[in-house]
């Protein structure tokens, strides 16, 4: 870890910071924050860590809701996540499905190649906090530091994994936690 370079935490979206659903998010009203994740996010901004958001947003490409939908969806979030005094430099998302095969939709780490050149940070200094093993994939591709948290996706997820092999948290509070704790010397 470089100390001269951002600290940066990218979150996937749906099952770390709102309720997943197998149907999609497709509207502002399914978009609801899992408790505490917004307080979590406003521990990171003022902790000093660079928050940008990772996302796998495949119902555009599916028809199932428009990009203007998306941008409704995403305005609510970071209304919300202001409101509870945390900050996201950037929303990075994928609309391709998987028959698309492209560079950008997780487990391809295209997105966080776009977060590391945006906060000219080494993937040595950037933590991707997923809730599912196509971000923890995606993370170990680039050399980032993967974390799982077991809230939408992540006890599936769980039950796969080496243990010991990824920091594994209940939710994005106690990974939040612990990453201020580590970054304050505390841990």
């Amino acid at each position: 870890m470089t100390l001269s370079q951002p600290q940066v935490v990218m979150l996937d979206r749906d099952g770390v910071i709102n309720k997943d659903s197998p149907d999609f998010i497709k509207s502002p009203d399914e978009w609801v924050a899992l408790p505490g994740s917004l307080d979590a996010i406003a521990k990171l901004t003022n902790a000093g860590f660079m928050i940008g958001i990772a996302t796998n947003q495949s119902g555009v490409g599916r028809g199932l809701f428009s990009i203007d939908t998306l941008w409704s969806i995403h305005q609510k979030m970071l209304a919300e996540i202001y409101a509870a005094g945390g900050f996201v430099t950037r929303i990075f998302f994928c609309l391709h499905t998987p028959d698309d095969n492209c560079d950008c939709r997780k487990p391809k780490p295209g997105l966080l190649y776009q977060a590391a050149e945006l906060f000219a940070c080494g993937f040595g200094n950037m933590t991707v906090v997923g809730d599912s093993q196509r971000d923890l994939d995606a993370a170990t591709a680039v050399g980032a530091r993967p974390v799982l948290v077991r809230t939408g996706n992540g006890r599936a997820t769980e039950q796969a994994l080496a243990d010991g092999v990824i920091a594994v948290y209940d939710d994005l509070g106690a990974a939040a936690d612990a990453l201020v704790a580590e970054r304050a010397g505390t841990r």
